[in-house]
């Protein structure tokens, strides 16, 4: 016995052969909707236009989702304050317009000796940005190059 529901269709309680024979006269599936209910729940449809649906409705979500977009901006270990500035001007826009940014300090030939002055540079930055942004990732050594992610905050 099984529940059947749908357009055209007396909504009641059938031996699982009739509710097929009713589906079947129609030229429609008999699709199982809640098989925990007590009795199980179908549903009388055109399973291929109900696939279809359930595809659009996907891709309108994933349409809708908000894209998230970083911006990558390089320093390198000594900066000048007119470079840095410059670069915080852009970071700010970034944020502003709500894209991520990742600071990057790369470390060329044996400038790697000077990773306390990446890191320097990077919280420097943090710190010149922190009403804009909030640091989702702290600066981090990672090969040749230390960076930090900044995300925008919220208005």
């Amino acid at each position: 016995m099984v529940r059947v529901v749908g357009e055209n269709i007396e909504p009641g309680i059938y031996p699982i052969k009739e509710a097929l024979q009713m589906a079947h006269e129609q030229e429609l599936d008999l699709v199982e909707i809640s098989p925990e209910a007590n009795p199980p729940v179908c549903r009388i449809i055109d399973y291929q236009k109900f696939l279809y649906e359930q595809k659009r409705k996907q891709k309108e979500i994933k349409a809708k989702a908000a894209k998230i977009v970083v911006k990558e901006l390089r320093l390198s270990p000594n900066t000048d304050e007119h470079d840095f500035n410059f670069k915080l001007k852009h970071a700010l826009k970034f944020l502003d317009e709500g894209a991520k940014v990742k600071v990057d300090v790369f470390f060329k030939g044996r400038s790697i000796l000077y990773k306390e002055q990446g890191e320097i540079i990077l919280l420097k930055f943090a710190d010149a940005i922190i009403d804009f942004g909030k640091i989702e990732q702290m600066p981090k050594l990672e090969g040749k190059r230390m960076m930090m992610i900044i995300a925008p905050k919220k208005k």
